[in-house]
């Protein structure tokens, strides 16, 4: 395995991320999702010369969308640049192509996680950056996301129970990995897909930042980041004292909360006693209109009712409970 023997400044900072929020441990399998844009190559560089430091075992993995003429040669730079660097390389193409956000995202993330599984990695690291975090930030505020959504952008979290996904360069900007890419030579692949404003969070990147940057503030990308930071543990705590309220409400029988005990709580709080209570029955995520029609319910009279929330399903009040029951039964 071939590393540099400079140390940069970034070198070290990323170091110093590992080890303060123990992202990674020492001799740990660490796949590594390389696209061969400049986000992704700095972080291979970046991990390849810490690697002595910290005793890893290094993969690359590469995934083709089939969404451009050049994928094939962009797999084939990757495979080669993880030859030269004497590191195992993974490749999967999608068997079928789609031009949905959405979809290529579940693909990605679930391919990714099996080629960890199978290759016995329990890290998968991917170059996400202080840039993505706020255009993530941007996104989601634009779609009416909550707090939660607000900070979706995690340094760590499980992909499986045995793969963590992790991302070091959060608090690391898109210019500062393609000055990195630019001080060690790295040839970046140019995506086309990058440029393609027909995707939101394209015009986002392309646009609103821009815009935002010229007129606003100069460092948005990190004060949004920032935001997402400072959201990220509130949301933690918030979710801790959330679970532990919603075990004292939820019936442990039948789908149903106890209001009396709800009504004593802070609204933030009923809501996500709320939200949590539907993520466990329903086959999706609550909107926040599902969420406010059970909250409502939290002070309506009694045999008060919802419409249907999901489904044939409904809320209904019984004295002190909620209860979700199917409009058939």
């Amino acid at each position: 395995m071939v590393g540099s023997l400079v140390w940069t400044p970034l070198h070290a900072r990323v170091h110093r991320v590992l080890r303060a929020r123990h992202l990674l441990e020492r001799r740990q399998a660490v796949l590594i999702a390389v696209s061969g844009g400049q986000d992704s190559l700095c972080l291979a560089k970046l991990l390849l010369d810490l690697q002595p430091k910290w005793g890893w075992t290094l993969g690359i993995a590469h995934l083709d969308h089939g969404w451009r003429s050049d994928s094939k040669a962009n797999a084939d730079y990757v495979e080669q640049l993880a030859r030269d660097w004497q590191v195992p390389i993974y490749r999967e193409t999608a068997t079928q192509v789609t031009t949905s956000e959405a979809a290529a995202r579940q693909w990605r993330y679930a391919t990714l996680a099996n080629l960890a599984q199978t290759h016995h990695y329990t890290a998968l690291v991917t170059g996400h950056t202080a840039s993505d975090r706020a255009e993530t930030l941007l996104y989601n505020l634009i779609r009416g996301s909550g707090a939660d959504g607000l900070q979706a952008l995690t340094w760590r979290r499980s992909l499986t129970p045995s793969v963590q996904l992790v991302r070091p360069l959060l608090e690391v900007t898109r210019s500062e990995t393609a000055a990195f890419c630019q001080e060690f030579r790295l040839k970046i692949w140019e995506d086309s897909t990058n440029y393609d404003t027909t995707y939101a969070r394209n015009r986002i990147r392309q646009e609103l930042l821009p815009y935002l940057k010229g007129v606003f503030n100069p460092q948005v990308e990190q004060a949004l980041a920032q935001t997402a930071e400072l959201l990220q543990a509130e949301v933690d705590y918030l979710e801790q004292v959330t679970d532990q309220m919603r075990q004292q409400v939820q019936h442990p029988e039948r789908p149903g909360l106890n209001r009396s005990v709800l009504k004593s709580l802070p609204l933030a709080i009923q809501r996500r006693v709320v939200r949590q209570f539907l993520l466990g029955v329903m086959s999706s995520a609550p909107n926040f209109d599902q969420i406010e029609k059970i909250v409502g319910l939290v002070t309506a009279p009694n045999r008060s009712r919802t419409d249907p929330i999901a489904g044939g399903t409904i809320a209904t009040v019984e004295d002190d409970w909620i209860w979700l029951v199917s409009q058939e039964s």
